[in-house]
């Protein structure tokens, strides 16, 4: 009785939309959890590694140098010497890590006009 309702129900076509709807499932975590997961897990790291001295830039766009740490905060000095207390999550990016190499055109190849 139950197998002629599945059946009458369509259910030799199940399989057909179960399998686009496994693979999309599939494409959704490989493009959007899995990255979002690495992110935060690189961004824990980050957080983790900061030490007094680091040059920082928070969410806010703020600029500042690590002077004193706490468990969930830090305080940043700024180019005028105030000192500004962020939590820890604030942190956008270690700048001092990220620094850009200066280049030296003198020892470049590029022809001289």
């Amino acid at each position: 009785m139950i197998s002629t309702v599945i059946l009458q129900a369509g259910g030799s076509n199940m399989l057909g939309t179960l399998v686009p709807m496994v693979l999309i499932m599939v494409v959704f975590y490989f493009f959007m959890i899995r990255p979002q997961v690495k992110k935060a897990k690189d961004h824990k790291k980050l957080v983790e590694d900061l030490k007094k001295g680091d040059k920082v830039v928070t969410t806010a766009g703020i600029h500042g140098r690590i002077v004193d740490m706490n468990d969930t905060t830090f305080v940043i000095e700024v180019e005028s010497g105030a000192k500004i207390r962020f939590d820890k999550t604030a942190v956008s990016v270690d700048a001092t890590k990220a620094a850009v190499p200066k280049v030296d055109l003198a020892k470049t190849d590029a022809p001289k006009a």
